[in-house]
């Protein structure tokens, strides 16, 4: 059933589906996008990790792989000044680690994922990507301006209600409500309580009542039942991440996907000890041991040189044991099969 709000919704991306690709830094890039959007949904290429000219590689492929609407996706983070004492706590907290795997514990500093600024929105102007969307609140003003000065759509995560408010004050069109079973990075920043974090259908139904954008439901989605479910309770639409990320259009690590494919899917926590930040991956050595929520590692995303030292180390030999293995709670939706069926699957709970 179409309501009201999925109708506007709709309308706002232009797409024909209200099915949202939920941009995923590290295991995607243009292809997914591309897939996603040719098959009606709004397809999302990530940014975090991508340098300008990289950026400008993967939109040019997608400028020419679709006519479709896509999403262009953002940090809006403040990258912190290294703090000394941090540092050495986590070097000292890896430490074991790099003497079991042979490493040299000095490692160079690295930030591991960019916020929008400057450069990436000259990048972006000369594409004008129909919707931009940002994670971890909004960018500055200036910036933000620059981005609706060219008419793009503008989304962003909410975790919170207060999260969702603050948003609709500063003109969002849409709020992508995720919920705690989301995998990935949480979205939250007005607070750094997890206590505050609440599941999707939670969330989404308090959201609906608290603003009059439209609202799209994320987190532990994979499936028409699901989607039909977020519809009920209000939501314009569904931004799923984890069911993709088995599609052959996915650049999902084979290891990382050995994971989702596997019993140890179906265990998974918020941890910092990758980028120092909560996100919610599959548990594996590296979370049981020093986390889920480590008190050393250095503030996002301060903590991924180390972690990225590792993590590059152990997967030259075939483990899993440093790896970022991002996934929501429900990993029933994962299978081997194109992104356009993925979609489909889930408009199906539209209908």
């Amino acid at each position: 059933m179409t309501t009201d709000a999925t109708r506007t919704l709709l309308q706002l991306l232009g797409t024909q589906l209200p099915v949202l690709q939920a941009p995923m830094a590290g295991v995607q890039g243009s292809a997914l996008a591309i897939a996603v959007s040719n098959a009606g949904g709004l397809g999302a290429l990530p940014c975090a990790m991508l340098a300008p000219e990289a950026m400008r590689r993967e939109l040019e492929a997608i400028r020419a792989g679709t006519q479709q609407p896509f999403n262009v996706n953002f940090f809006c983070h403040e990258t912190p000044a290294p703090d000394a004492a941090r540092e050495e706590a986590w070097q000292k907290a890896l430490a074991p680690y790099f003497a079991e795997l042979g490493l040299d514990t000095q490692v160079p500093a690295g930030a591991g994922r960019l916020p929008f600024g400057p450069e990436a929105a000259d990048v972006l102007e000369a594409f004008r990507p129909p919707v931009v969307s940002f994670h971890f609140g909004l960018p500055s003003p200036q910036l933000l301006a620059r981005v609706r000065a060219w008419g793009a759509r503008v989304l962003s995560s909410a975790t919170t209600v207060e999260e969702a408010k603050w948003l609709e004050a500063r003109g969002v069109d849409a709020i992508i409500a995720q919920g705690l079973e989301a995998g990935g990075h949480r979205g939250m920043f007005l607070t750094a309580d997890l206590n505050s974090q609440l599941g999707t259908m939670a969330l989404v139904r308090q959201v609906v009542q608290a603003v009059s954008v439209p609202v799209i439901a994320a987190g532990g989605i994979v499936d028409a039942q699901g989607v039909a479910a977020a519809l009920a309770l209000g939501a314009a639409g569904v931004q799923a991440g984890t069911c993709f990320l088995l599609c052959p259009e996915a650049s999902t690590s084979a290891l990382h996907r050995a994971a989702l494919a596997s019993e140890a899917a179906r265990v998974t926590a918020l941890t910092n000890v990758f980028t120092g930040r909560p996100a919610r991956g599959i548990v594996n050595r590296v979370v049981r041991e020093l986390g889920p929520m480590s008190a050393a590692a250095p503030a996002f995303p301060l903590a991924t040189a180390r972690m990225g030292v590792l993590r590059a180390a152990a997967e030259a030999r075939g483990s899993s044991d440093f790896s970022p293995l991002w996934s929501g709670q429900n990993a029933s939706g994962c299978s081997e099969r194109p992104a356009a069926e993925v979609t489909r699957a889930l408009a199906a709970g539209w209908a």
